[in-house]
């Protein structure tokens, strides 16, 4: 157990005198909780304590803490604590807890008796970045053995350890306040909104914005989830709160696409007086080119459509003007913002260029008491277009199979031409092999495909510039390492990405020349035998070489080279599954036929 209890101790002339806090003074040993003269040691500076094996309130007024009691305050005096007193299997009162090696009870007869410390290092929270620790061993060697004791200086090697403890609330146990008549109203006022949280845990923006160290690691370029900056504070994306109501303090993280609902409570006689209904509201922000930057990016609307009261939804014409909501006077307010979708547009120096927003728009009547808006924020490079999706998850048939590369230490790579995907050699009308290199055309889920060149060849040719040549035409120019399980596997995501096998066959001979190029695609049903989805299990790259005697070639010989693609089910039998029938446990009670024996 966590107790989170840390005491201030001090020493005068050997004695610890008791300690007050809150008006109430208590010396070890008071209570129901057993006096444990513990032998002394230096007090060391450290925060929450483990006491694992006794309660809390044991643990508590041991250190002259209650439960309920106030702390000191934080900032002027530091929190101490004895550590060699802190023993946490010491579980037996005025007893020795067998290779107990903290135990104050045990004595010199009781070590010689133990096997091993069953606790051999004592720390605080083992986040802290650094802290003292009790270390307990026993010495075997001796006659009799004997316990050894030592303090050390123990480092956390991780970096994302905790260099200093600044939350009150987790150095007390404070039990929640009953309500009664008296104290009622204030509790209401405290925790009857959607969402509560203590002083401590509101992050206080100006004090950390007039911090020196608050923007000590700051760059010239915004990065994956840094906060994105705005003149105000920062954009903000409403997201849900415990209750589902809409909290407008959720940052929007840079590359972070979000996509959010909530639920607000609305009176539509007010309706236009409450600003997170307007529009206004989601596009005054001026965002900051780079984080601390005097540049600044306008939020453009980028479309407006509105939703009638039977879902029909329209697209305005116009996007020039802002709509303000408006009572209508017959129980009907209208142009609420039922939706928001951010785009914004960056560069790969981490500067925002462009941020456009599209609305929805609707009305709503008296007998709604709340509305659900929906927004989301998705980001697009410049000059860049997004690469399409072949299905939603599994691949749709007729759409390009996607594939990419993947360099070492990184996700996919894509290509945003179509053309730089999975594709194969593309046939002309004259076949001449040499006039179409680079000739290619995509392959497209469960369409079976095969094309095919000729290629005119001499005797003087030279037969390893030939075979590159003709690979080349076969392959292409950059052809793709792995291939997408799914229609919307993202880069980043590579277990959802295939390797691309190969094999080569050939024949025995002094020039061998490839002559065709095969892929077979296997896939299965992947999910519910109601809406199945597609899925690509393996790629397989099979290269046919052929050998080819150049001396016995006349002034030209014509050679026919082909490629093709098949597609191949590999799905298992679909078999329904069907959840186990329950099992009735009828107990029926020992006296039950008592009045019929």
């Amino acid at each position: 157990m966590r107790s989170g209890a840390v005491a201030g101790e001090s020493r005068a002339g050997g004695q610890d005198p008791p300690r007050v806090f809150g008006g109430i003074g208590r010396a070890p040993g008071s209570g129901p909780c057993r006096d444990e003269a513990l032998g002394g040691g230096p007090s060391v500076p450290s925060t929450n304590l483990q006491v694992p094996g006794s309660g809390p309130a044991c643990a508590l007024k041991y250190f002259g803490l209650e439960f309920g009691a106030e702390l000191p305050a934080l900032k002027d005096q530091a929190l101490v604590y004895n550590l060699a007193k802190l023993c946490v299997c010491n579980l037996l009162v005025a007893q020795c807890d067998i290779n107990c090696c903290c135990d104050p009870d045990c004595g010199a007869a009781d070590f010689s008796l133990f096997t091993t410390c069953s606790v051999p290092v004592v720390t605080g929270d083992s986040q802290l970045c650094s802290q003292e620790a009790a270390v307990y061993s026993i010495d075997v060697t001796a006659h009799p053995p004997e316990r050894i004791f030592k303090l050390i200086d123990q480092f956390n090697p991780n970096i994302f350890c905790i260099q200093t403890v600044n939350y009150k609330q987790a150095l007390s146990f404070i039990p929640p306040e009953t309500p009664t008549a008296q104290n009622f109203d204030h509790l209401l006022e405290q925790f009857g909104g959607a969402a509560f949280s203590a002083e401590s845990d509101i992050l206080n923006t100006e004090l950390d914005a007039q911090s020196p160290f608050f923007y000590s690691n700051e760059t010239a370029r915004y990065e994956y989830g840094v906060p994105i900056q705005t003149a105000d504070a920062f954009l903000r994306l409403p997201s849900p709160t415990v209750s589902s109501q809409c909290s407008d303090a959720n940052p929007a993280g840079f590359l972070v696409n979000q996509a959010t609902k909530c639920s607000r409570m609305i009176n539509t006689e007010n309706c236009g007086v409450i600003q997170e209904l307007s529009m206004l509201f989601y596009t005054s922000s001026h965002i900051l080119v780079v984080p601390n930057s005097s540049q600044m990016v306008n939020i453009t609307v980028q479309s407006i459509t509105f939703q009638s009261l039977n879902g029909t939804r329209t697209l305005l014409n116009s996007t020039d003007a802002i709509l303000f909501p408006m009572f209508l006077g017959v129980n009907m307010c209208t142009n609420i913002v039922l939706g928001a979708s951010y785009l914004l547009t960056y560069t790969d120096a981490g500067e925002i260029t462009e941020a456009a927003v599209s609305f929805v728009l609707g009305t709503i009547n008296s007998t709604v008491l709340s509305v659900q808006q929906s927004f989301e924020i998705s980001f697009t490079q410049l000059n860049t277009k997004p690469i399409p999706l072949s299905g939603n998850p599994g691949y749709s048939v007729g759409y390009p199979v996607r594939a990419g590369f993947r360099p070492p230490g990184s996700g996919i790579i894509q290509s945003t031409n179509e053309y730089g995907q999975l594709t194969i050699l593309r046939s002309t009308s004259n076949q001449d092999c040499l006039a179409i290199e680079g000739a290619r055309t995509p392959v497209l889920f469960g369409y079976n495909m095969i094309s095919g060149c000729k290629l005119r060849i001499t005797a003087y040719a030279e037969c390893q510039l030939l075979a590159q040549t003709v690979l080349n035409i076969l392959k292409g120019q950059s052809f793709p390492e792995y291939v997408a399980s799914f229609g919307n596997s993202q880069p980043q995501d590579v277990l959802d990405w295939v390797p691309i096998t190969y094999i080569h066959s050939s024949e025995q001979g002094p020039c061998q020349l490839p002559i065709s190029f095969e892929i077979e695609v296997k896939w299965t049903k992947y999910g519910s035998l109601v809406n199945p989805q597609a899925k690509i299990i393996s790629v397989t790259a099979s290269i046919t070489s052929s050998t080819l005697a150049l001396t016995n070639l006349g002034s030209k010989n014509t050679l026919q080279i082909a490629s093709s693609v098949t597609f191949i089910d590999v799905s298992a039998p679909a078999e329904p599954g069907y959840k186990a029938q329950p099992t009735i446990e009828a107990k029926l009670p020992f006296d039950f036929f008592f009045p019929f024996v």
